[in-house]
């Protein structure tokens, strides 16, 4: 997969895995990874999907509605992807914290879904659940932060409850940010997703 590797200068960092929303690259998220964490390893990874042009990480049939068997089958190509990552570039595999907006959310969600040990945490930035009528795995150790909007107009405030219920259901410690603007990626949930980092995983 096209990607970005930064080595950071604390190897006891987690290492960021950025995956960005559709339409966007690599790149994306880079200022935002610098910013929480100015440490940590970086590992930015663009979506093998093309719709229209624009890279995404999974397929969809419509706006909200996922292909269940493309996000499963792309699911389990980015898991193999970090596993071959933490090989070439000598990183833990088991120290990977993902920040996901949108469509990349909607992937990284799906990584926890389907295995317990691909991510330590995510920062989920406007998430969907990624499917349904699936017996999540036990993520009791995994840490969890979702900012959403309450007038987020493609993803509702029921997608993001769900989701949070689904979580927590499932073991994870979750911490959910409302904000009421809309679907974009704001700067006060950039900060909010760096105190909850700082508090969770460099104390």
């Amino acid at each position: 997969m096209k990607h970005i590797y930064q080595a950071g200068s604390n190897p006891n960092a987690p290492v960021l895995l950025l995956l960005h929303g559709t339409g966007g690259t690599e790149r994306d998220l880079l200022g935002v990874a610098q910013h929480i964490d100015a440490e940590a390893s970086i590992l930015s990874v663009r979506g093998n999907v093309l719709e229209n042009g624009m890279p995404r990480f999974f397929r969809r049939l419509a706006e909200g509605v996922f292909d269940i068997e493309d996000l499963k089958l792309r699911t389990e190509e980015l898991k193999s992807f970090i596993a071959g990552a933490a090989e070439q570039y000598g990183f833990d595999r088991h120290n990977v914290v993902a920040i996901g907006y949108s469509n990349g959310a909607n992937i990284a969600a799906s990584l926890m879904f389907h295995d317990k040990d691909v991510l330590a945490g995510a920062m989920l930035h406007h998430p969907m659940v990624p499917l349904r009528d699936l017996q999540l795995p036990d993520l009791s150790a995994v840490k969890v932060f979702i900012a959403a909007g309450d007038n987020d107009p493609i993803c509702p405030p029921q997608e993001t409850n769900e989701l949070n219920e689904l979580l927590t259901g499932a073991g994870a410690s979750v911490e959910l940010l409302w904000e009421s603007y809309g679907h974009q990626l704001s700067r006060s949930e950039i900060e909010a997703a760096k105190a909850w980092y700082r508090k969770m995983f460099r104390s």
